[in-house]
């Protein structure tokens, strides 16, 4: 029955009407990068990508980044507090609680993804600056490594340099309010760009305030045959720390505030100079060296705790592209090494001063061959070794010891695809395997039986398998991708409450059908659907047959825009959910968390050079958790998402 489900929704996913001219948008031959790591016009990569473009992002009713990524097939975004998504996590294939340990975010191809448990700082990315947005689902681990499993986002900025210059001002619900500026400029030589923002709000909960600022931008120099740029962003935001709501005020005042005094600060910034040069008609080279600094404040009054948690890291990425033909068969690979120097340090009061460091260094290689004109065939490998080191002190208060334990882990992984179709339509398969080693904070153990510290070095590598099939298609006024993939994990890295400690979970498996499509109805009336089923289940082990932690079976989206011309730009975007087991309810023995379906609008006015804008959020007021989960001691509890909310914002135009 399920694998006739599943081919009935694939097929659907190409059953769509043509009823107008050919859209823009469903072109196959997008310029990529993700896949390869380089540019590339015509990607013939086996793999399911998705592109967000950057009048995708001004059509979709989105307040934020985590929001406009969870329009896409596959990606389920939880937020934790208000509409600037400062705590949200991004999940790609159903990770729930290790979301962010599994699924790779990029900033024009530089991991952003923290190496502890940390979030994304998504305020150093303003919406302003996105030139696109690259989805790869499932594993990219050859490619980019450790903590892509699940798949890999990358944010292209916005690097063209065309002089301009706009100023938006936005103010909304919950005492929102915004100040966003995008500047740009050069000639055939220099060229530079620079965004920034500030925001802030009140917040829907007590205790529930933020406020962001950040800049980021680039600057480069062309050269004949490439160019010198450096990479650059400043942020610094706050926000209070309301907690989580047990069941009954949940469902009697989901604005409340467990914990009123508790506030975070968090403050960085990330350097990053580079070149791209072509060394030959046939070799290109790409390097940059990237380096981020961050500070978290945490004051825990609730709990008489303050923190201090700074985090440094390097990296090293140099890479070649070789186009040298096999034969008479055109053929191109791509050979690189990532190094990467990152150091946690956390000064506690009332708690034991920690830190922890890892160095990792891989090699890998992606070669690309087309045995046809319509044939493509990739190749790709990957072994990375990561060493890692925690320390912990003594705490006579507590009557613990210290701790101090150090390990190194090899790893590696392959893939192996083929393309066949050009022009309108393409299909692929791939198989592979993929790692993930343990993050900084997961190296920190306890031992229940001894009351004392423990270091984690007896955490294996997650490590798997990921095969999966699809298609793209392109045809008139419409155009679809969809893909049946199936990931096996062992030794998968996560949270057991039960055993109070990280450890590797008994086997899993995630498998599913993923589907997009775009439909343009007519020239002013365009639709953009997804729907993701999802499958994911332990194997095997104490938990056989039980479903993953806050991973949904179904999750969709319908965004339906119309332009109207001279009278406006409206948009319709409903987004649904469905139930997941509650966070670390492995045995799934507490019930479901109800899933939800929101609905946000979007109208928009040109009067050039002033552009006005309208948005609602949660327009139904349907009250729900995008992030819940069960405690042996508290019962459930959960993190509310903000109720209706309007936006009003006014952008002029240099």
């Amino acid at each position: 029955m399920r694998r006739s489900l599943l081919s009935t929704a694939l097929t659907a996913a190409f059953a769509l009407p043509a009823t107008a001219a050919l859209a823009e948008e469903a072109s196959l031959q997008s310029v990529i990068v993700t896949a390869t790591r380089f540019s590339e016009a015509d990607c013939r990569t086996a793999a399911n990508i998705s592109v967000i473009s950057r009048e995708d992002i001004e059509k979709t009713p989105a307040t934020n980044l985590t929001d406009l990524l969870a329009t896409r097939a596959g990606i389920n975004a939880m937020p934790i507090y208000g509409p600037l998504g400062l705590d949200a996590t991004v999940d790609m294939r159903g990770f729930g609680s290790t979301a962010t340990s599994n699924t790779l975010v990029l900033l024009d191809g530089q991991r952003i993804s923290p190496t502890d448990m940390g979030t994304i700082i998504w305020s150093s990315i303003p919406l302003t600056g996105i030139e696109r947005i690259e989805v790869v689902r499932g594993s990219g681990t050859v490619l980019y490594g450790d903590g892509a499993t699940g798949g890999v986002i990358n944010i292209i900025t916005d690097k063209s340099g065309k002089p301009r210059a706009s100023i938006t001002a936005t103010a909304g619900s919950f005492g929102y309010r915004g100040l966003d500026g995008s500047f740009a400029g050069g000639n055939e030589h220099l060229y530079g760009n620079l965004f920034v923002r500030s925001a802030s709000l009140d917040g829907y909960r007590q205790n529930s305030q933020q406020d962001q600022q950040a800049a980021s931008g680039r600057v480069g120099l062309k050269l004949e045959r490439g160019e010198v740029f450096s990479d650059f962003a400043v942020y610094k935001e706050s926000s209070g720390l309301p907690g989580n709501l047990l069941q009954a005020t949940y469902e009697n005042d989901p604005r409340n505030s467990r914990k009123p005094y508790d506030t975070q600060r968090r403050d960085g910034y990330r350097v990053r100079p580079g070149v791209a040069y072509a060394l030959s008609d046939k070799v290109d080279l790409e390097t940059e060296v990237s380096f981020e600094h961050q500070t978290l404040n945490t004051d825990l009054v609730s709990s008489n705790w303050k923190s201090e948690r700074v985090r440094d890291t390097l990296s090293f990425t140099p890479r070649l592209r070789i186009n040298h033909g096999l034969g008479t068969l055109g053929s191109e690979t791509t050979v690189g090494v990532d190094y990467y120097d990152a150091k946690v340090t956390s000064t506690n009061q009332n708690g034991p001063n920690q830190r922890a460091t890892q160095k990792s260094s891989a090699f890998y290689l992606q070669n690309l061959t087309n045995l046809t004109s319509a044939l493509s065939l990739t190749l790709g490998a990957r072994q990375q070794r990561m060493k890692q080191s925690a320390y912990q002190d003594a705490y006579p208060a507590w009557f613990q010891p210290g701790m101090d334990g150090s390990a190194s882990r090899t790893r590696s992984a392959y893939d192996l695809g083929l393309t066949y179709g050009s022009g309108a339509w393409q299909f692929f398969g791939k198989t592979g395997t993929t790692f993930r080693f343990a993050n900084l904070d997961e190296l920190f153990g306890y031992d229940n039986l001894a009351f004392r510290p423990v270091f984690a070095g007896d955490l294996k590598p997650q490590h798997g398998r990921t095969n999966e099939i699809g298609a793209r298609v392109a045809q008139g006024s419409w155009s679809a991708r969809a893909a049946l993939f199936r990931t096996t994990l062992s030794d998968e890295i996560g949270y057991d409450a039960s055993a109070g400690a990280n450890v590797n979970l008994d086997p899993t498996r995630r498998q599913g059908l993923e589907t997009e499509a775009d439909w343009k109805l007519s020239s002013s009336v365009s639709a953009k659907i997804s729907y993701t089923y999802l499958d994911a289940t332990f194997r095997s082990g104490t938990y056989a047959g039980k479903r993953v932690p806050l991973a949904p079976t179904h999750q969709g989206s319908v965004l339906l825009t119309w332009d109207g011309g001279s009278i406006g730009q409206y948009g319709v975007l409903t987004r649904m959910v469905g139930k997941r087991a509650y966070g670390s309810d492995f045995n799934n023995s507490h019930g479901d968390l109800a899933g939800y379906a929101t609905l946000d609008l979007q109208a928009s006015w040109n009067f050039k050079p002033w552009t006005l804008k309208a948005q609602i959020a949660n327009a139904l007021d349907h009250k729900h958790a995008a992030f819940a989960g069960y405690s042996s001691t508290a019962g459930h509890y959960y993190y509310p998402t903000d109720g209706r909310a309007l936006f009003v914002s006014g952008r002029y135009d240099f």
